[in-house]
């Protein structure tokens, strides 16, 4: 079961390196593939998993620590893009 849900937050890692990837290049429509992507992937992660031990804990530990700097460096190129649509 941990290879199972570590496979989960990999794919999750993997679609947000690339959503960074499409913001940077300003490809909207490939980051709203992915967004959708990573969303339809993360409801198995929402719907619960056994708590994991030991090297496994630690890999979902550093695989979340990623996504969340991806979310960061997305947010970070969004977010005044966002702000001159608003303005």
């Amino acid at each position: 079961m941990s290879n199972q849900v570590l496979s989960m937050y990999e794919n999750i890692a993997g679609l947000t390196n690339q959503m960074v990837a499409a913001a940077r290049a300003n490809d909207w429509s490939s980051l709203n593939s992915l967004e959708n992507q990573c969303a339809a992937e993360s409801v198995a992660v929402i719907g619960g998993a056994a708590p994991l031990q030991g090297d496994a804990r630690a890999r979902k530990i550093a695989l979340l620590k990623q996504i969340m700097a991806n979310d960061r460096a997305i947010r970070d190129v969004t977010e005044p893009w966002m702000g001159r649509l608003n303005g």
